[in-house]
């Protein structure tokens, strides 16, 4: 396999044999995905090439939300998580010795690809969760692995677990950036875009700007969710980040994984998700699941044999997403890159994929 982790070609061959591997342990795993698969009629014998990986059918996100599906029992699992829980449903989700093996090989991969990895103390603004017990999300248990890519010297949270509860850590966060920029040190930002613009403007409102370390990073992830009325583009938050705090371009990367799919994909030099070697993109149309082409939105398949613990190797999600050639692109990464469009939860519209959930339901 190349050490191209974008090199997708190089490792066809062996991404379908490990798929195939991974649908037939969980099969005989996990007695509720092989009923789920058995009653839509799946085959595992007609997974011959790359081409095929389409067939073996995706799990939306939905139905995981309402249903528990282990391969390996909880209480063996090193790390446990649940998803953000949209909507007050929760997927559980984890990983046990071998998935969690893979996946820190995966990161140290991508993250030294985008040069994130470093051995220089930084200081973090972290725009969510303290780490927590009593918080068992996905979000917050990456918002703390962020900070092993580079030794942490001090991090501030924008919520502190406080008295048996999180509150809104305004100040500490401004103290923080204050001390921060007078220091010669790395700082790293991370958090929901949202979070970003609203530290930024409140650092704008109070006439606070600065010019932090070169080698400074801010690394966004998610949506705007409740806040979508205050969404502006990437270009615009990156210019904000750049007056404000003199973070360049180049040192601003979008990050995209789900709890369900725990693969990193970080944005390239244009801004773009190029799909690395330890998963596939699949765009689907959202009334009949085929997988469309290029060019054509549709519901985001996300497909990937890492996870040994749930059998998550092709989930659904309600994204809607268009997929496009790598060469597009021009940042040098091979790999087809895809672009989030919405959500279909933002619709009036039945898809196919909620109608495919509620089927499932009935199994």
């Amino acid at each position: 396999m190349s050490k191209d982790i974008y090199n997708l070609r190089s490792a066809d061959n062996i991404f379908i044999n490990a798929m195939k591997a991974n649908v037939d342990f969980h099969t005989q795993s996990c007695p509720e995905y092989r009923a789920v698969l058995e009653n839509l009629g799946f085959d595992k014998n007609a997974l011959h090439s790359i081409d095929d990986l389409s067939k073996i059918p995706p799990l939306p996100t939905s139905y995981l939300k309402n249903t528990t599906l282990l391969s390996k029992p909880y209480a063996r699992f090193l790390i446990k998580t649940t998803s953000s829980g949209t909507g007050g449903r929760k997927t559980l989700s984890g990983f046990d010795a071998s998935s969690g093996l893979c996946g820190l090989i995966m990161v140290l991969k991508v993250f030294r690809f985008h040069k994130m990895l470093s051995l220089r103390r930084t200081n973090y603004i972290i725009l969510g969760y303290q780490p927590d017990k009593s918080n068992q999300t996905a979000m917050a248990k990456a918002l703390k692995a962020i900070t092993l890519l580079a030794p942490a010297k001090k991090v501030e949270y924008a919520l502190a677990f406080k008295d048996g509860e999180y509150q809104i850590n305004t100040e500490g966060l401004i103290d923080a950036i204050i001390k921060f920029g007078k220091q010669n040190r790395p700082v790293r930002i991370i958090g929901f875009p949202a979070y970003l613009k609203m530290f930024l403007d409140e650092l704008d409102e109070r006439n606070i700007k600065m010019e932090l370390h070169k080698n400074s990073k801010i690394m966004v992830g998610g949506g705007w969710k409740a806040l979508f009325s205050d969404e502006i583009s990437k270009d615009e938050l990156i210019g904000m980040a750049n007056h404000t705090l003199g973070v360049r371009r180049e040192n601003f990367k979008d990050h995209f994984s789900t709890a369900e799919h725990p693969i990193n994909y970080v944005s390239c030099a244009n801004n773009h998700f190029h799909v690395p070697v330890f998963s596939r993109v699949i765009i689907r149309d959202v009334r009949t699941l085929e997988p469309v082409p290029f060019g054509t939105p549709g519901l985001l398949n996300l497909a990937t044999p890492l996870l040994s613990s749930v059998p998550y190797g092709s989930i659904m999600t309600d994204d809607i997403a268009v997929m496009r050639d790598g060469a597009e692109c021009g940042c040098g990464a091979s790999s087809p890159y895809f672009e989030l469009i919405g959500r279909v939860g933002l619709a009036s519209i039945k898809t196919c994929a909620q109608a495919a959930s509620e089927f499932l339901d009935k199994i």
